[in-house]
């Protein structure tokens, strides 16, 4: 396992320590790689995160965000019944997946089909922050209010 060393960074800069943290937690979560899972592009501010959870129910996934961080966790119900495997091969434990979400991404819909779990993600811009168009005033009638005549 290969762990990055951020302190130097800390040392260098100042007011990054929030990017310098999602550093260190990205590399902690490349670790494990249970569940697998795409992140993709839906649109130009529409984004999709698919996490493949065979096997597990609606009522064992568990979906929260908080703080711009999105966690999925799915814990597995207890199975009691005596059941005796040859072979095991189906992951059957539990998990916790952290995604990092950017400014003003907000969770929309959430779909278990066919043993995906489909989380539909939208960046929602403020109105403040979209973009809008400045009327330029010319010079003639300044200060003027609407029906006055200039002397």
């Amino acid at each position: 396992m290969r762990t990055v060393d951020f302190s130097p960074l800390y040392r260098s800069v100042v007011g990054f320590d929030r990017l310098a943290a999602l550093l260190e937690t990205a590399s902690a979560d490349a670790a494990t790689g249970y569940p697998p899972y795409n992140i993709e592009r839906t649109d130009e501010n529409a984004y999709r995160i698919e996490i493949a959870v065979a096997g597990f129910r609606p009522d064992e996934l568990n979906i929260e965000v908080k703080e711009n961080l999105l966690t999925v966790q799915g814990r597995k119900a207890a199975n009691d019944d005596q059941r005796r495997f040859l072979h095991r091969g189906l992951a059957e434990r539990d998990f916790e997946r952290r995604f990092q979400l950017a400014d003003y991404v907000v969770v929309t819909e959430a779909k278990l089909s066919d043993g995906l779990l489909a989380i539909s993600l939208k960046r929602e811009l403020p109105e403040a922050l979209k973009p809008r168009r400045i009327e330029i005033a010319t010079g003639e009638a300044t200060g003027l209010i609407e029906g006055e005549k200039a002397a």
